[in-house]
């Protein structure tokens, strides 16, 4: 039994039913957010960059609208949605490809009608997922089953149908991402998937055959294709890399991204400018920063304000906080995942561990990508800085996951 549905409603108690760790994580990098979005958003000779800032304060509200009342309500309750919730994700993610919005030469948002908001399918899918598989690997096939049953059932570890069927489940929604297409969203999808069949005890001796069987079909199908080749010209002796095999598989935009990955200063012009904007915006940033709102390669429109408040919003971080506001922003982000392990670990049943280590997993991959492309880690690929980039569809996905996770500490059981 919780401790908040125990006792009456005392103060006490219904403090105890609260994450104050999540909820201080969550407030540090909501205020980090909308303070660089506004700094952003103010760029010399950028007309309406202010809009952003409103906007995002917008979204912020709708999210924390879904939290609060995720948050309030019994989690269990919701399990069931998944059958439904992953469908109708499905049924966006095929009509984006017919009816969808174009921008940045992709098709990625559905328009909503008389309000000023593009849905994009993708990062619902993400929390879909997660549901999803929370519920096949803690249950019956598509049956829910009670929360006492639950502990004891995920003792066993998952059969070959239920990866199998996992696998189709992630499968799906990973190759209609990747039509749209959006590389970097469909990234996210698998991590998420192994991570929650890893919790769910698989057998060893399953893992070296998934993992036997994934070396043997990179190797022998897409190892050619995308192993990078160093040629050197036999006169100049000049290096490039090319990839011989990779076109069928990446749209050009991609694999232009991918080379310049490789090689740097290969294109620093057209496919390669925002990444290098972004490494000197790191770079110069130092122990301090410049000063919020004093970031030359931001406020000069060097890392343009397409890119600065969303996919690099970290390289203005570092420029105009430097290390120690890094080292906050990071500290922010320890606190969270602290409070999200902590929930899974006193979680009484399998649902909701599966549930935190899904939702570890997609804001891990968000953090790691997006703060690798403005260091030079990863491949430029487009993905969200978890509650700091500017955009609708990922804010109120992260704060929904958010206030399930509240839900879940306060359904726990703690002692007295």
């Amino acid at each position: 039994m919780n401790r908040f549905r125990t006792g009456g409603w005392s103060p006490a108690r219904l403090l105890s039913a609260v994450d104050f760790a999540q909820i201080g994580a969550l407030a540090v990098l909501l205020v980090i957010g909308v303070v660089f979005i506004h700094s952003t958003g103010v760029q010399s000779g950028v007309p309406g960059g202010g809009g952003y800032f409103f906007r995002q304060i917008q979204w912020i509200a709708i999210g924390m609208v879904s939290y609060g009342i995720l948050a309030c309500s019994d989690y269990r309750k919701w399990a069931g949605l998944s059958l439904i919730f992953y469908p109708v994700c499905i049924g966006l993610l095929v009509a984006v490809l017919f009816i969808g919005t174009r921008g940045g030469g992709a098709m990625r948002w559905i328009t909503v009608p008389g309000v000023h908001f593009r849905l994009q399918p993708s990062e619902f899918m993400k929390l879909s997922l997660i549901f999803m598989l929370a519920g096949l690997f803690s249950s019956r096939m598509f049956t829910i089953e009670p929360v006492e049953t639950l502990s004891s059932r995920s003792r066993k570890p998952p059969q070959w149908s239920r990866i199998l069927l996992a696998a189709g489940l992630i499968g799906v929604p990973f190759f209609l991402i990747l039509k749209e297409p959006d590389l970097g969203s469909a990234l996210v999808l698998p991590p998420i998937g192994a991570a929650i069949i890893f919790t769910a005890g698989i057998r060893r001796k399953l893992i070296a055959w998934l993992a036997g069987a994934g070396l043997v079909i990179f190797l022998v199908v897409l190892g050619n294709e995308f192993w990078p080749r160093r040629d050197v010209h036999p006169s100049t002796g000049a290096v490039t890399i090319s990839f011989p095999g990779i076109h069928p598989f990446l749209h050009n935009y991609q694999r232009e991204r991918m080379l310049t990955f490789f090689d740097p200063e290969r294109d620093l012009f057209k496919y390669g400018y925002n990444r290098h904007q972004a490494l000197l915006a790191v770079g110069s940033g130092g122990l301090w920063g410049k000063g919020i709102g004093q970031g030359t390669q931001n406020q000069l429109g060097f890392l343009p304000q397409s890119v600065s408040n969303n996919d690099f919003i970290f390289a203005v971080i570092a420029e105009e906080t430097g290390f120690f506001g890094c080292m906050v922003l990071f500290g922010a982000y320890l606190m969270l995942f602290y409070s999200i392990f902590r929930t899974a670990l006193i979680c009484g049943n399998a649902y909701g561990r599966y549930f935190a280590v899904g939702t570890a997993t997609m804001l891990f991959v968000h953090i790691f990508i997006n703060t690798g492309m403005s260091t030079g880690v990863t491949p430029v690929t487009g993905l969200s800085l978890p509650l700091i980039s500017y955009g609708g569809s990922f804010m109120i996905t992260t704060l929904a996951s958010l206030g399930i996770l509240q839900s879940i500490y306060r359904f726990s059981p703690r002692e007295d």
